[in-house]
């Protein structure tokens, strides 16, 4: 039975090394329900388990050289729920790529590095606190 307070994030790269420890330290460092997948193909595959945040790599072509890349994978993340935010993860410190995204409709853009996922640990925390207002605020109007 699914723990209807904990934070439903998906977890895609290609990189497994990378991916394995992402998990792991988001497993060891907060209480989320962590589903990880090697695909975009995968992701929305799975996309009907309805996770609250997604984090995607941009190239998503190492085991793969066909498979969608990570703005495909964004692309049909928005036509599936638009309100998913997505975090996309990149090598790549290029901001052309980073701008990318974002019109692409990305939540943000987290370089990989060793100070990767303490950013990502505080962008899920924005998304949340800012769900939140949005929510307590939306409650109040109802009331006026």
């Amino acid at each position: 039975m699914k723990n209807e307070n904990k934070i439903k994030l998906f977890l895609v790269d290609d990189d497994a090394l990378f991916l394995k420890s992402l998990e792991i330290e988001f497993t060891e460092h907060a209480d989320f329900d962590i589903e990880t997948y090697a695909t975009g193909e995968l992701c929305i595959a799975h996309l009907s388990h309805n996770p609250d945040v997604v984090i995607l790599d941009y190239q998503l072509d190492g085991i793969d050289k066909t498979a969608m890349n990570g703005i495909e994978t964004l692309d049909k993340i928005k036509a599936f729920n638009p309100d998913i935010p997505v975090l996309m993860l990149s090598s790549q410190d290029k901001i052309e790529v980073a701008v990318r995204c974002m019109h692409h409709k990305a939540f943000d853009y987290v370089v990989k590095s060793e100070t990767a996922f303490m950013r990502l640990q505080k962008i899920i925390t924005t998304i949340f606190q800012y769900k939140k207002i949005e929510k307590e605020l939306s409650w109040y109007m109802d009331r006026m």
